[in-house]
């Protein structure tokens, strides 16, 4: 016969794959970032960056132009190591589309993947080296039925900082008296 604890221990070793399962099969919306190739650009130079995110299956998030005030847009933030500027985000247009919960109205979303271009300047005084560059995209996701809580995804992507071409090398000026 087996003690009520063993038999507790048993029970509850059996129950977790269940648990592990009803889990999974309960999964809230997800946005992942693709990884982001090094980005090479030299200095002084402005040069533009495309980030790559995908929507989980079966959701879709409010674009960052929403066809409502109350709806919160998909937006990224990022900082900067000094001497990298951060100049103008440019998001994909929205796709409209209407769910269940409001089939008259039409909604400015991104379902699957899309992606963000970010223009990146390292400034002319910079050394040459590779630079990390960190960030949040902040979305709300929603299925046909709701709409979740907004999440914050980190995001993460390397600039490489290469030396430019030399200036052309000018002669000095000359006199314009002939020395003799």
């Amino acid at each position: 016969m087996m003690n009520p604890t063993k038999s507790f221990l048993v029970a509850l070793l059996l129950c977790l794959p269940l648990a592990g399962q009803e889990q999974f099969a309960r999964k809230g919306p997800t946005v992942t970032m693709s990884p982001a190739s090094v980005a090479s650009l030299q200095r002084g130079k402005a040069g533009s960056v495309e980030l790559h995110f995908v929507v989980g299956a079966g959701f879709h998030v409010n674009s960052n132009t929403p066809t409502e005030e109350f709806l919160i847009p998909t937006t990224l933030d990022l900082d900067a190591p000094t001497d990298i500027v951060i100049g103008r985000v440019t998001y994909p247009a929205g796709k409209m589309a209407s769910f269940p919960f409001s089939p008259k109205q039409k909604l400015s979303v991104y379902t699957g993947e899309f992606a963000v271009s970010v223009v990146v300047r390292p400034l002319a005084e910079v050394l040459p080296a590779e630079y990390a560059v960190h960030g949040t995209l902040r979305y709300q996701a929603c299925d046909n039925a709701a709409c979740y809580p907004p999440k914050r995804l980190p995001v993460d992507f390397r600039v490489r900082v290469v030396k430019g071409p030399r200036p052309p090398r000018r002669n000095p000026p000359q006199s314009p008296h002939v020395h003799g």
